[in-house]
């Protein structure tokens, strides 16, 4: 394939998505913040010695204030948090690796008044290892890896893990990396071979300027073109979700393990599920869970492949419908790729300040947007009998990029390790997909009557618009889990340690 419409089919990958990660996306989900999915990411392990693996990061529980306590963040025991792979093409799992927490009260008790008294608070101490004493409370999590229908498919239990207590701050946990990596757990998936488990608080990994683009993109300098002299308009310092964490649940998984005999190309998302039915408990016990008894089928709540696509692209009525749905059933979505509502939204924004140079591509249907969107890239990222749904794909047979020789802008970049094959943590979704949802793909002679625009559809199609929010390779790490240690809940350190 011409390397220049290669670049372009993938350009048109990322028009059908824009701004901001899963953050409480959907009406319902707002009210279920430890089921929500925030970022998912699947990636060549790029950790040294490392290649042969697969690293899959689903973050949940958004925009987490590291002081809130007493209680913190942890996941829902009656949940069913779950990583699904395809890898057939098919649009619907055979591999999901389940995960199942369960929260223990220890009920620590101080003396007062010749009383054993409860404390109010999830620590009385500092905390040095995985079974401190010193914890009111502590969790678990048992994995599952299921072949088949991720209810009805073969099942494997691969163990039950520790999970580490939340940032707390400085007295509690005085050096919260170097507690945090012993909980980094190896894990064996059979005849395949073993990996890395961890679950736990991360610094949320998402960069985006969150609260200016939902107030109508009240962005002072949206593309470079516009900022002045010696400015970089791209790096403006103005990531609002940088000091918020979440919860990660992390896998490094062989690569054995995840393709199948005939395809390199995987694709994944991430789910999560509750009973379907939940009674109010109006005498709760003296525990943590009894305020509500639940039951019935297991529904899914929260879902989330590709970066943004139920935040930005579907349609404030079908939002919580898209959080239930299945990849197979995503044809039922297909008008919001065909006719995405973003670009138009962007042009009444800009047009008239920017004297009519932000003006939306014009070239509808965008079939060209589906074919990449729900398909997969031909020639670097696409399945050989491929089922059209919406997932993140990952060609497991190209090398990955070590973190100094990554680029943030992914293929576009000249990476094709990164977005949209797979996605990296340090892959910068956000400025991609605004240029190219403005008509970047449009702009490219010689290959835009193929995908079926000019650049007459796009007259916005060569500015560079960005959020002033910077993601880079170099903000994250080089081994498992990748990501950065949370936030401290004591940020001040005005306490003695």
């Amino acid at each position: 394939m011409d390397s220049r419409l290669l670049i372009a089919i993938l350009l048109s990958s990322f028009s059908a998505t824009s701004f901001a990660s899963s953050h409480r996306e959907a009406p319902s989900i707002t009210k279920l913040p430890k089921v929500d999915a925030t970022d998912f990411y699947m990636f060549k392990s790029y950790e040294s010695g490392r290649s042969n693996y697969v690293t899959l990061l689903a973050n949940y529980q958004p925009l987490q204030d590291a002081y809130g306590g007493p209680n913190y963040f942890s996941l829902d025991s009656k949940a069913l948090y779950e990583i699904h792979v395809d890898n057939n093409g098919d649009a619907q799992e055979d591999i999901t690796f389940q995960f199942k927490f369960n929260q223990e009260l220890k009920d620590l008790q101080v003396p007062v008044g010749g009383k054993n008294i409860s404390v109010p608070l999830s620590n009385i101490g500092k905390i040095t290892n995985d079974s401190s004493s010193a914890q009111n409370t502590a969790e678990t999590f048992t994995v599952t890896m299921i072949k088949g229908d991720r209810r009805k498919g073969d099942r494997n239990v691969l163990g039950t893990f520790k999970k580490p207590f939340d940032n707390v701050g400085t007295k509690s946990i005085p050096n919260y990396q170097a507690y945090a990596d012993t909980f980094v757990q190896n894990v064996n998936f059979g005849s395949c071979g073993s990996g890395k488990v961890f679950v736990g608080q991360r610094q949320d990994s998402f960069a985006v300027n969150l609260g200016e683009v939902f107030d109508l993109v009240n962005i002072k300098i949206p593309a470079t073109q516009l900022a002045p002299s010696g400015v970089n308009a791209e790096d403006q310092g103005l990531n609002t979700i940088a000091d918020k964490n979440v919860t990660t649940i992390a896998l490094e998984v062989p690569q054995s393990c995840l393709v199948s005999t005939n395809d390199t190309v995987i694709g994944g998302w991430t789910t999560a599920s509750l009973p379907q039915a939940t009674l109010l408990n109006p005498n709760p016990e003296s525990n943590l869970n009894s305020a509500a008894k639940v039951g019935g089928a297991w529904t899914q709540v929260s879902r989330l492949g590709m970066p943004l696509v139920n935040e930005v692209v579907i349609g404030l009525k079908d939002k919580d419908k898209f959080n239930a749905s299945k990849p197979a059933n995503d044809g039922q979505f297909a008008d919001y790729v065909t006719n995405p509502a973003l670009p138009t939204l962007i042009e009444v924004l800009f047009k008239d300040a920017t004297g009519g140079a932000v003006v939306a591509p014009t070239n509808f249907p965008r079939t060209d947007l589906v074919n990449a969107f729900l398909l997969g890239i031909p020639g670097l990222n696409q399945p050989k009998n491929v089922k059209a749904s919406e997932m993140l794909r990952l060609n497991t047979a190209i090398a990955p990029m070590t973190k100094d020789k990554q680029s943030r802008l992914g293929v576009i970049g000249g990476d094709t390790a990164g977005f949209p094959n797979g996605r990296r943590p340090g892959d910068d979704v956000v400025d991609i997909e605004l240029r190219v949802a403005m008509g970047l793909l449009c702009t490219i002679d010689g290959v835009n009557t193929a995908v079926g625009c000019k650049a007459t559809d796009a007259k916005a199609g060569g500015i560079s618009f960005t959020d002033g929010a910077l993601q880079s390779p170099q903000q994250f790490g080089t081994t498992f889990p990748y990501l950065n240690t949370p936030v401290s809940g004591s940020p001040f350190n005005t306490a003695s340690k």
